[in-house]
This record gives structure tokens, sequence and C-alpha cells, in this order.
């Protein structure tokens, strides 16, 4: 296939290799069985976990995932051993199966499910954008998971894009089916960087509160403490070990040097998060000559190359624009401001405030994927704390 037969929309879109669309593949299906003291979520189409680690921060505990993407499975189920791991098509998800699963582990009650619905279909940064991609109706199957659960919430987050596409009928739709299953719905498109995440990264994002579970009866979304501040690119990635071509570090050498950095090395007081001993997935790519040289000089801001303007050399002191997964076999889409490479996973990772613990599988090709595709942490984290202190303002006032 040509580039320009991949752009072409009456082409039929090019499937990754590495999605299963077969049978469906459990993980941990009979691991321990779990108390009932702690506030459980789904993660559906769960990536590599952004949703996971927000939420897990705020208090809650991600007891199932699904994506048919298997590197991200793989990324999941690595950094969240004790919870239930799901490879394949959410289509096949029988929901009465994973109750079952739910209770053979000890859990009774689902507070929330999240859901990053592929964006694709959505998204302006796809050429081949239409507005009947297929892609676009995977939110009936997260409507179909929630109704068989009830949980107390649910956030369901997409690309600003979703708010243009078919005339804005797609927010509309998801609004009505989250509200005739019960739910008092709030929808604001947010930007990523207004919450100290070192990104530029406007997101849609829904939020749905049950309407018979004495809780707040309308959610509101926080007011991001950075918006008139962003963290910058130095702010996320100044402290890692700088890197020649195809180089790897796995040691820090020096101290953090801001509160961001001590808190992706979990040496701050945030809750959930691992103080990381040393360093996994900092590795530059392997680059050729030619290229190694366009990226040396190549001024801070500015394109690499002419045709694509959106893959630039960062600039230190700018957060990053809009981190992409770059199709299915993506070459580096930033340059480093100082160092003539590509990203290291572990900076793209930084960029979207995955913390150094936490560890991607797959290789640097699909690891920038997973990375592109991911939710914030960051900001899922700032979202899931207002949910949390309702849930348990509600049970301080039951007791």
């Amino acid at each position: 296939m040509t580039m320009v037969d991949r752009w072409d929309k009456n082409v039929p879109i090019e499937k990754s290799s590495y999605l299963n669309t077969e049978q469906l593949i459990y993980f941990n299906k009979r691991g321990k069985t779990w108390d009932n003291d702690t506030l459980n979520m789904l993660d559906l189409f769960c990536g590599a976990g952004g949703f996971s680690v927000g939420c897990k921060w705020a208090g809650f505990r991600p007891v199932f995932g699904i994506d048919h993407f298997k590197p991200a499975m793989e990324t999941w189920c690595e950094n969240h051993p004790n919870a239930i791991g799901c490879l394949g098509d959410i289509k096949k998800l029988d929901t009465d199966e994973l109750k079952e699963l739910l209770h053979g582990r000890g859990i009774e009650k689902i507070h929330l499910i999240t859901g990053g619905v592929p964006c694709q279909g959505f998204s302006r940064a796809n050429r081949k954008h239409i507005d009947h991609d297929e892609r676009n109706f995977l939110f009936l199957e997260y409507m179909r998971v929630v109704r068989a659960f009830l949980p107390d919430y649910i956030i369901l987050e997409n690309v600003s894009g979703m708010r243009t596409t078919a005339g804005g009928e797609f927010e509309r739709e998801i609004k009505k089916q989250m509200e005739e299953s019960g739910y008092n719905v709030t929808v604001k498109l947010i930007n990523a960087a207004d919450y100290g995440v070192p990104q530029i990264r406007q997101r849609l994002v829904f939020v749905g509160v049950r309407k018979d579970a004495d809780l707040a009866s309308h959610y509101t979304f926080p007011i991001g403490d950075f918006r008139y501040h962003y963290r910058t690119v130095r702010d996320a990635i100044s402290d890692l070990p700088e890197l020649g071509n195809n180089e790897s570090s796995t040691y820090y050498k020096t101290e953090a040097n801001n509160d961001y950095q001590k808190l992706m090395r979990g040496v701050s007081n945030m809750q959930g998060i691992t103080k990381s001993e040393y360093l996994q997935n900092h590795v530059a790519p392997n680059h050729p000559v030619e290229t190694i040289k366009k990226i040396a000089k190549t001024r801070q801001g500015e394109p690499m190359y002419p045709r694509f303007k959106q893959r630039i050399r960062l600039n230190y002191d700018k957060p990053s624009p809009t981190q992409l997964a770059g199709g299915i076999r993506p070459q580096f889409q930033f340059g480093h401001p100082t160092q003539p490479r590509g990203l290291s996973i572990r900076e793209r990772a930084r960029i979207q405030s995955f913390p150094d613990s936490y560890k991607f599988l797959g290789g640097i090709v699909q690891e920038r994927v997973q990375t592109g595709n991911a939710v914030p942490p960051l900001m899922i984290y700032h979202i899931a704390k207002r949910i949390a202190e309702d849930l348990e303002r509600r049970k301080n006032s039951s007791v």
C-alpha cells in the first residue's frame, strides 16, 4: 500500500497485526480474594492504563481491564498484577461471566467504570478521518457494560474532535444514552496542561453520577491549578540522563529538580506511586546518521520535516504539544530539545504523567503507540479525586 493509498478515505482502514479480534483471553482470573472496603473500578478500552493509574492515585482499585491491543494489555497486566485482565474485542465480553469472575475474587460492587473509547475515528490528526468510522460507535459497548453493572459514577473520555464530528451528533448521543441509563451527566472540554500535565492535550470528558445513589446531583469539574503557569518539557524530563544514539540508562544521575520530577520518581507524598529506584524504558531510538543531523540543525519548537509540521523539536521552556500514537508503525514524533535524537519511551511517559515505576512492554515502536494513545494519569487523578471524595462523604453520612 502506498502512502497516498493509506490516506485515501475510500481505502479500508489498515489494521494493526497486534489487535486480538479472536476469542477473549483472560489473565489472572483466579488471583487472591479482595476485601470490600475499597472503591472498585472497571477500566474499559484500558490501553496502557492511564485511567487505572490516575484513579488508583485517587483511591480506587482497578479490578478489571480490557483492551484488544496486545502490547497495551501486556503493559496493563504487568503493572496491575492482582487485577483481572482481558485481551480481546469488547463486543465479545459477556457481562454475566465477568460478574461471576469478580464475585469469585470477592468483589460485590463496582463504584466506577471508565472508558477511553478509541479516538482515531474522531481525531483531526487522522488524515482518514470519517464520520462513519466503525470505531466511532464503540461507545455503545461501553454503555452496554455500564447498564450491566450500574456503578455510582462513570467517566468516558475522547479527543476534542468528537465534539464536531457529524455536527456534534456523537456527543449528544453519548449524553442521551448515559441519561437514559440513570445518570446525571456533565460534559466538558478540558486541557490536561491545566492539571499539571506538561502537555497541551485537549480532551472531551463525560462524567455521569447515578441519580438514585445518594450522591452529588451533578459532577463539577475541578479548576486546574496550573491553568496560568503550565509545566514545561524542562520540568518533565530535565533530570533524566543524557543519551547518545541507541544508548540506554537505568540509573538516575542527578536529583529531581522540581515537584513534578519528585512525583514521577515516587518520592512525593502522592498515594499509590511506588518509589522508582532505577529507570525503565529510557532508551534512545536508533537513528540513521542523516536523522541525527536533521534533528541537530533544527531549532527548538520548529518542524524537523517540511512536510510534517507537527513533528517538531520540542521547546524546553514550553509544554509539549499533544503527543500522538502515530498510527500502527509510528516513527518518532518529537525531537529532544537539547540532544540530537527522538524521545525515549520514558520521556514520552513523563510528558503523559506516567510515573517512572510504570513499565511499558512491547518494544519502542508499540510503546510509542501506547504512550500516544494514553489518557494522562495526572489529569484523571484530579477528576477521580472529586468522585472518591463524594463516595467517601456518602459512606460517612450512612455510618
